[in-house]
């Protein structure tokens, strides 16, 4: 059983809706930072996921483009 804490990126694309490809996308723009790698399964904080999601929708539904939108969650951590 995986730890609680993590979720990995098939979890993600079955719980938020998105597809592989934009998980690898925004995981690649550094979005999503993988906490661990297990094998070829790549390792993500669930809460950290959760929130980053929410902002990432919320600033898109906003007009503001994915770089933009990178800087300010990388300018917040």
């Amino acid at each position: 059983m995986m730890d609680n804490k993590f979720i990995s990126a098939i979890d993600i694309v079955k719980k938020y809706g998105l597809s592989y490809q934009t998980v690898n996308y925004y995981t690649n723009l550094g979005l999503l930072e993988v906490l661990e790698n297990q094998g070829n399964k790549r390792l993500y904080d669930r809460r950290d996921v959760e929130e980053r999601l929410g902002k990432i929708t919320d600033l898109k539904r906003r007009g503001y483009p994915l770089r933009l939108i990178r800087d300010e969650i990388l300018r917040r951590n």
